[in-house]
């Protein structure tokens, strides 16, 4: 039953609020050990990667895209050599904890950019007081790809730089199919090459992808109907839920 809500939360996220991700990680982690979980998750986020790729297939934004592929890459490197040497429940509280960190860095620019726009008037353009920098996006790259090859767990930081750009929503859920589409790809011949992808988990994850699909038709729904001011907020609500979760289970 806890792999089946994970099935159907990994297609809901997918679809319309990708922060969400980490909870279907969390139902995975008590079901199966810690390393084969994150596989046999794997094979189903790529799925439900397929069904965001085909619902907004024409609303990326491929500059964003383009600028992080290094710094994500470094971060997926270090996750690999994570996993070869290291147990990944050990830095899920870190990852937490970064977690919070960075929403509240990212709330603290906002209201920044907010203020520096009051200042400077009426013809200041608020999106880019508030765009994080060079720095910002090798920071978010890096933990991104860094936390999605140890824990399934790169949605949260992901959905705080794309927040933190100010997307519309369809852009935000296109980009964001775009982009782990891409990522999960990658991983999953490192994911082979650790030993962690077997028969019986792809034979179990047959079985859940139906719901999977069903869980993305049911978001792909909810995600043209939701305004832009209660998307973002409950964007940063499934973030901080999944800090916490990460640093409670970790």
């Amino acid at each position: 039953m806890l792999l089946a809500v994970g099935a159907l939360v990994v297609g809901f996220s997918k679809s319309a609020l990708p922060g969400s991700t980490t909870f279907a990680v969390g139902l995975f982690a008590l079901v199966l050990p810690p390393k084969e979980s994150t596989a046999a998750l794997l094979l189903l986020l790529i799925v439900g990667d397929a069904m965001a790729l085909w619902m907004y297939r024409r609303e990326p934004d491929v500059r964003t895209l383009v600028r992080l592929i290094p710094s994500v890459l470094v971060g997926l490197l270090i996750g690999v050599a994570f996993l070869a040497l290291a147990d990944a429940e050990a830095v899920r509280a870190g990852i937490g904890a970064i977690l919070l960190l960075l929403i509240a860095i990212t709330l603290w620019r906002r209201r920044r950019g907010r203020g520096a726009t009051a200042g400077a008037g009426a013809g200041a353009d608020p999106a880019r007081e508030a765009t994080p920098g060079t720095l910002a996006r090798i920071g978010y790259g890096s933990l991104g790809g860094f936390t999605t090859m140890v824990a399934n767990a790169g949605g949260p930081p992901m959905s705080l730089y794309f927040y933190a750009m100010r997307m519309p929503v369809l852009t935000f859920l296109g980009t964001s199919a775009w982009f782990f589409a891409a990522v999960n790809l990658i991983k999953l011949p490192f994911s082979i090459g650790l030993g962690l992808v077997t028969l019986p988990y792809v034979l179990m994850d047959l079985l859940l992808v139906p719901l999977v699909v069903a869980g993305a038709l049911m978001g792909r729904k909810v995600a043209r109907q939701v305004p832009q001011k209660v998307f973002e907020k409950a964007v940063l609500v499934l973030t901080v839920v999944s800090a916490l979760g990460l640093i409670v289970g970790a």
